[in-house]
């Protein structure tokens, strides 16, 4: 494709953004997908061969990987609305310099994260409360991951500066390719080195992932943004940009990673945190369709926004938002019914399968919050103020759903479940705060740039 086809995507997106929606959504969350598949395989796998422990281990370590995950994650959902912005004022030589520092960044923060890593992750895992047969294997796969955290890092990156873009074909091919090999090492890898092996595949698959992405984008020029080490030129104007947007996307992803320490802290059994993390790794598949609608609202309305075209915002707000509630609604009424026939496929341990199907049944509740929330803060983002994600997400997580769970079942001596309630009255508030919350800038928003 060359790379004025490439350019026209503005354009296209604008003649037909309904289709745009999809044609970015759809593939990114087939590639997701096969990720999320290659997850709940690789949980199987461990449940299954290694045993409740391993499944328990994994989940002490889970936290501390979602908030690398979710700072990079965070940095690079601004990296992407940056980008779009850029592309819809028709700037392309600052969205390439947007992409060039985002490289930048990933160096930062993987240099941050692998001495962090090594130095304080015996700390970040006993702190969660987990029991001394659990801490050898949890500390095993987590220095082997955090030994590979780099090629994370630049993937999500990548992927960002894509999204940017509007491209979306490519990082889903890259994915699959990447989990397809994941798959294939996860069994004798598990079979030699159990719990270790899992983390030893899953660095190979992320490895090649990374090398795939930066042989396309810097040697064979694949893409429509373009690196040039020759020509990049530090701009404190465009870092500001992007931690703008990115920092509470970050400090948000961080929150919610800390709000799973302190449930694992919370249910302080093996049993309840093994359920809690593979009933969150099942109901990660089914959200994908929510979060690839939600991540593409934040490129169209970012280039919508950015060419100053309000009504197009407006429409393909109210579109997006209508889908995912759909998809919701019948995401909750899958697992309200089904969830005590799929849960036994991903471990023997009959007290873990009844616990994660309590789980289900109260937090399907919450998705149709949930939903709403996420985009909400997705629109805000692509519209340009990222601030109130921070605020509600901390509402959720710090001033409602940690204390209340804490409240239920150490000061009132409740069973499990009520933890789940607590998960599910605090999404119920945040999210209401957080679709009020966009609807005022979006009004704002429109009589600033009327159209």
């Amino acid at each position: 494709m060359s790379q004025v086809q490439k350019q026209s995507r503005l354009s296209e997106f604008i003649t037909n953004p309904k289709r745009a929606m999809w044609k970015l959504s759809i593939p990114m969350m087939l590639g997701m997908m096969v990720q999320a598949i290659y997850m709940l395989v690789d949980t199987a796998f461990i449940g299954k061969w290694v045993g409740g422990t391993a499944l328990a281990g994994l989940g002490y370590v889970f936290p501390i990987m979602f908030i690398i995950f979710g700072l990079t994650f965070g940095l690079g959902s601004g990296v992407t609305t940056v980008i779009a912005q850029y592309i819809g004022r028709n700037e392309k030589r600052k969205a390439d310099n947007a992409a060039e520092h985002s490289v930048l960044l990933g160096i930062i923060l993987s240099i941050v994260v692998l001495v962090l890593g090594y130095s304080q992750g015996d700390h970040f895992i006993s702190i969660q409360g987990a029991k001394p047969e659990v801490i050898g294997d949890a500390l095993n796969y987590f220095h082997i991951m955090i030994g590979g955290s780099c090629f994370m890092i630049f993937s999500i990156f990548f992927r960002s500066i894509l999204s940017g873009e509007g491209e979306a074909m490519f990082p889903m091919k890259v994915m699959a390719i990447g989990t397809i090999l994941n798959v294939i090492l996860d069994p004798p890898f598990i079979h030699f080195w159990g719990l270790s092996g899992a983390a030893i595949a899953t660095v190979i698959s992320q490895a090649v992932v990374a090398l795939i992405f930066f042989y396309m984008m810097f040697f064979k020029q694949h893409t429509y943004i373009r690196f040039s080490v020759r020509d990049f030129s530090f701009d404190t104007s465009i870092i500001k940009f992007i931690f703008k947007l990115g920092i509470p996307a970050s400090l948000s992803m961080v929150i919610m990673s800390l709000g799973v320490s302190v449930f694992n802290r919370i249910l302080n059994s093996t049993d309840a945190v093994a359920a809690y993390q593979t009933a969150g790794r099942i109901e990660h598949l089914f959200f994908l369709p929510l979060i690839s609608i939600a991540t593409s609202l934040v490129t169209l309305v970012g280039m919508f926004y950015g060419a100053k075209r309000m009504d197009l915002v407006r429409n393909i707000i109210s579109y997006g938002m209508s889908r995912s509630l759909m998809v919701s609604v019948s995401v909750s009424v899958i697992f309200f019914f089904c969830a005590g026939y799929f849960m036994p496929l991903f471990t023997n341990d009959t007290e873990i399968v009844r616990i994660s199907v309590s789980y289900f049944k109260v937090l399907v509740f919450a998705y149709p919050f949930i939903t709403v929330g996420l985009s909400s803060g997705r629109i805000m983002q692509g519209l340009g103020v990222a601030y109130p994600m921070l605020v509600v997400t901390s509402l959720r997580v710090v001033l409602i759903s940690a204390p209340l769970a804490w409240y239920f079942t150490r000061v009132l001596d409740k069973p499990v479940h009520f933890v789940w309630i607590a998960i599910l009255i605090s999404s119920m508030i945040a999210s209401t705060t957080s679709f009020v919350w966009m609807l005022t800038i979006l009004r704002r928003k429109s009589r600033l740039n009327p159209t």
